[in-house]
């Protein structure tokens, strides 16, 4: 070949160069994943996308400016897209600002921390833009769930009491007031009205009572420390993926983070029923919906509640779809008790890289690092949460393992509160990815967990004791 043809091609090679250059991205799919933490949007390109925003307070809204790309029709899918019951946002606004920018404008319902970041090619997804809004005003969940106790006739223990900080001006106590207006027959607790159902979520549970303060201050009634009191036992059920992150996918199609949200809504059905030696409990989702949350903040969200138990619930798949039975997993401090333990911790341990994380937010690294700090009598009382639990479900299913596996699950390092992950079945699994379609079986699997918890604390009495949050 002449030293001119080569020329020629090197010319040419540069030219398709700079017309791939001068294309930019090209949007690949646009979602929304309203919550009540906080609401995403996600922007899937086959290119990086280069932004910049502004948020303007009054009336409050972001307005984000994508670089290099031309109004297209998955852009204008955004607008549709915003459901009318989403907690943050009340809209999305698109336009072509000018010639190589497109301008997106979210306009919200609060105001809101908004945080913009980018996430690299990972599993299915190319390059996403990602658009989190967290509200300000955040309610406090452990509130809630005490708020919800005071609904049923019952005994408010001190440690209850202790446990609620007053969310207004000091010297109000809104807790204290409604319980006095309970005392004397007057005022009352307001249910708060579940979200709509919406075809591409499941359906989201209803709201907890709100807290009424009176306008006039009545006097906290005075507790008898000789009568009966009980304490309010927290479960924290933590259905695992969500949102961006649909964990395994059976092969009919199944998503793991499906099935798993359905099996906690069986659960805190009964577990909202139940009393353990006297004491009500209740359960506490760490998602209620189809949205994505990360390994830390799952940890966290335990934490603040002052859950006495956390059970994480998956579905996971193996490379063959031959693996079947349940498996339980506790937290382990050296190595993991097998290999299949160890490349199922590993596995887990991925969900933030495919669900998004914001690695420029250096809370979350502090966090991260604070929390990683097991203790041994933690993993000690996981492994026997985790026995009873694997004897229950034996009774209803088959077993991958006949023990508790221990490996270094990220969301099982809460150090303060026994803590497992339930493997209900194998997704890859044919007939198990039916199973775990069977409400029936659901349903039996639900028993078997709640009998298990029945079971631990039965040996383990729940004592009344306080924790740092």
């Amino acid at each position: 070949m002449k030293r001119r043809d080569l020329l020629q091609m090197g010319s040419l090679v540069l030219l398709l160069g700079a017309a791939e250059i001068a294309r930019g991205a090209t949007i690949l799919a646009v979602r929304v994943w309203p919550a009540p933490d906080y609401s995403r949007v996600t922007i899937e390109s086959d290119a990086m996308l280069k932004t910049s925003q502004l948020f303007v307070g009054n009336p409050p809204r972001l307005a984000v400016d994508i670089e290099g790309i031309e109004l297209n029709a998955a852009l204008k899918e955004l607008v549709a897209k915003v459901q009318s019951d989403d907690p943050t946002i009340a809209g999305i606004r698109v336009g072509q600002f000018a010639p190589g920018v497109v301008r997106l404008v979210l306009d919200l319902k609060q105001t809101a921390k908004p945080q913009v970041f980018t996430l690299m090619p990972v599993a299915a997804y190319q390059h996403r833009l990602v658009l989190d809004m967290y509200p300000s005003v955040v309610a406090d969940p452990l509130e809630a769930l005490i708020a919800e106790r005071i609904g049923a006739p019952q005994t408010i223990s001190p440690r209850d009491l202790a446990a609620v900080k007053p969310q207004t001006a000091p010297g109000t106590d809104p807790l204290g007031e409604l319980i006095a207006q309970r005392a004397t027959g007057s005022g009352s607790a307001t249910a708060g009205t579940s979200a709509p159902d919406k075809p591409a979520m499941p359906t989201a549970p209803a709201a907890a009572p709100a807290i009424v303060a009176s306008s006039k201050r009545a006097a906290t009634p005075t507790i008898d420390p000789n009568a009966r009191t009980d304490r309010l036992i927290i479960i924290a059920l933590d259905p695992g993926h969500g949102g961006e992150d649909p964990g395994a996918i059976g092969p009919g199609g199944t998503r793991e983070k499906d099935v798993v949200l359905r099996l906690a809504h069986q659960l805190r059905e009964r577990i909202n029923g139940m009393t353990v030696g006297g004491n009500a409990m209740r359960a506490y989702l760490t998602r209620d919906a189809d949205f994505f949350v990360p390994l830390h903040v799952r940890v966290q969200k335990a934490r603040r509640v002052q859950a006495d138990l956390f059970v994480s619930l998956h579905a996971d798949a193996f490379y063959t779809p031959r693996p079947q039975g349940a498996s339980v997993f506790a937290l382990s401090q050296g190595g993991a008790s097998s290999s299949a333990a160890r490349w199922m911790a590993d596995k887990e341990n991925k969900a933030d890289l495919i669900g998004g994380v914001n690695v420029a937010s250096r809370d979350a690294e502090v966090q991260r690092a604070m929390l990683d700090m097991s203790t041994t009598a933690q993993i000690k009382d996981s492994l026997m949460l985790g026995s009873a639990m694997l004897g229950e479900i034996g009774r209803v299913g088959k077993l991958h393992k006949p023990r508790v596996e221990q490996a270094g699950f990220a969301v099982l390092k809460a150090p303060d509160i026994p803590s497992v992950l339930v493997e209900a079945a194998f997704i890859s699994n044919p007939e198990e990815e039916a199973r775990l379609n069977d409400e029936k079986y659901i349903a039996q699997l639900a028993d078997a967990l709640v009998r298990g918890i029945e079971g631990y604390f039965s040996r383990n009495p729940p004592l009344a004791r306080s924790r740092a949050v």
